[in-house]
C-alpha cells in the first residue's frame, strides 16, 4: 500500500503526462444515486467513508464535496490511477488518504489506519475507466496493444501469458467460467494451434482469431466477437472474482453499525455474489423451529435497494459505460463478532485518527493475488 508521502514515481510521471485532468476524462457511474443513498451514513461529522475501487477519483470527489466532514480513505491496486487521484484530490488536503492496495485488503487497510469501523464504503468493480483509455493495457479489444490485462502492472501474469501457457481445459474453463462464452472450448482449441506458430503478443490477433471462431450468426446477435474473451482474459489476470469474495466478507465486517456499503458491478458474476452476500447479511439464522429469534442470530444487514438499481436512460446516454451497471446498497444494523462491542464503544474516539495521524502499516504494498 502506498500512502500520499511514498506516491510512485513512475505513475507520478505518467499522470503528468497524461492528456488532460482526470475529472474531464471520467464521468462516474450513478454518482448523484450513490451520493443520496449513502447520505445518512456520511452526514455524521467525523464520517469515514472508503472508497475501495478509487479510479480516478470521481466518486470521492463527490463525497468529499457533498460531505465536508467527512474523511475519504482511497484504495487503488493501481499506481497510475492513485497519482491521477493524489492529484486531482489535493485541494480537500488530509481529508483524503491514498492507499496502495487490492480491495480485498480493506480489512487490513481499515485496522492500519487506526479503526475498528468505518461508515461508508464503495466498490465500483470492473474495469476503470482510466484502464480503458489506455492503448497500451490491453483492455480495449478495439485498438491493437500488447496483450497484459493487469491492474497493477507491477506483479504478476498478463493476458498474454495466460494465451500462451493454459492448457486448451484451462482456457475453456475461464472463457466459460468468467467470459460466459458459449463458444469457449473451440476458441480455446484455436489459440491453442495458433500459438504454436508463434506466442501472442499483441490483442489485434487474437481478436481476429476470435473473429474467425465464432459463428457470423452470433455475432450478428452478441455484438463485437471479443468482449467476452476480453472479459475473461481481465478477470482471470487479475483474480478478479476470488478477490471479490474476500473483499466482501471484509467489507460488511469493517462496517460500522448505521454505516452504508454500495456495490456496482457490471456482469452477474460479480452481482450474483454481492447478492449472496447481502441477502445472507440480511436474513437471521435462528435455528427452525426456535418460538423466538436469538439476538445472535439476528439479521446484522438491511438492504437499502431493493434488488439492483440501474442507471435511467438519460445517464447511458451520457456515459455508455453504464450501461450494464447494477447498485447494490445495504446498512449495518447490527454488530457481530467478538470485536461487535469494542467497535460499537471506540468507534467515535478512532475516527480523530485519520485526521491527525498515519500508521506506518499503510506504507506496505499489497499483493495483488
Amino acid at each position: 500500500m502506498t500512502d500520499r508521502g511514498d506516491q510512485p514515481d513512475a505513475a507520478h510521471d505518467a499522470a503528468s503526462a497524461h492528456r488532460g485532468p482526470a475529472r474531464d476524462r471520467h464521468v462516474p457511474v450513478m454518482r448523484d444515486r450513490i451520493l443520496e443513498l449513502l447520505a445518512p451514513a456520511l452526514e455524521r461529522e467525523g464520517s469515514v467513508h472508503v472508497d475501495a475501487t478509487l479510479g480516478m477519483g470521481g466518486h470521492a470527489e463527490g463525497v468529499l464535496e457533498r460531505f465536508p466532514g467527512t474523511t475519504v480513505v482511497g484504495i487503488d491496486r493501481d499506481r497510475e490511477a492513485l497519482a491521477l487521484s493524489i492529484e486531482r484530490l489535493a485541494r480537500f488536503g488530509d481529508r483524503f488518504r491514498p492507499v496502495h492496495a487490492v480491495y480485498d485488503e480493506i480489512d487490513d487497510v481499515v485496522a492500519g489506519l487506526g479503526l475498528t469501523a468505518v461508515d461508508g464504503i464503495l466498490f465500483d468493480l470492473g474495469v476503470s475507466s482510466l484502464q480503458l483509455d489506455e492503448t497500451d493495457r490491453g483492455f480495449a479489444y478495439r485498438v491493437d496493444a500488447p496483450l497484459d490485462m493487469r491492474m497493477d502492472q507491477s506483479t504478476g501474469i498478463t493476458a498474454a501469458d495466460v494465451l500462451n501457457t493454459y492448457d486448451a481445459a484451462d482456457l475453456t474453463r475461464v472463457l466459460r467460467d468468467y467470459g460466459e462464452e458459449r463458444f469457449a472450448r473451440k476458441i480455446a482449441s484455436a489459440v491453442v494451434r495458433e500459438r504454436q506458430l508463434e506466442p501472442f503478443t499483441t490483442s489485434g490477433r487474437l481478436v481476429e482469431l476470435l473473429r474467425r471462431a465464432i459463428p457470423m450468426a452470433s455475432q450478428r446477435q452478441s455484438g463485437h466477437p471479443a468482449k467476452r474473451t476480453f472479459q475473461a482474459l481481465r478477470i482471470e489476470v487479475n483474480d478478479e472474482l476470488e478477490v471479490w469474495r474476500r473483499a466482501i466478507t471484509g467489507a460488511i465486517d469493517a462496517l460500522a453499525v448505521g454505516g452504508r456499503i454500495a456495490v456496482l458491478s457490471y456482469h452477474s458474476l460479480e452481482d450474483r455474489t454481492t447478492k449472496q452476500a447481502f441477502a445472507a447479511g440480511a436474513t437471521s439464522s435462528t435455528p427452525p423451529g426456535l418460538p423466538v429469534e436469538l439476538p445472535e442470530h439476528a439479521a446484522y444487514l438491511s438492504l437499502v435497494t431493493r434488488g439492483g438499481e440501474e442507471p435511467d436512460d438519460a445517464e447511458v446516454a451520457l456515459n455508455p459505460r453504464a450501461t450494464s451497471a447494477h447498485l447494490r446498497v445495504a446498512e449495518r444494523v447490527r454488530a457481530t463478532g467478538p470485536l461487535a462491542s469494542a467497535k460499537s464503544s471506540t468507534k467515535s474516539s478512532t475516527k480523530s485518527s485519520t485526521k491527525s495521524s498515519t500508521k506506518s502499516s499503510t506504507s506496505r504494498k499489497g499483493s495483488t493475488r
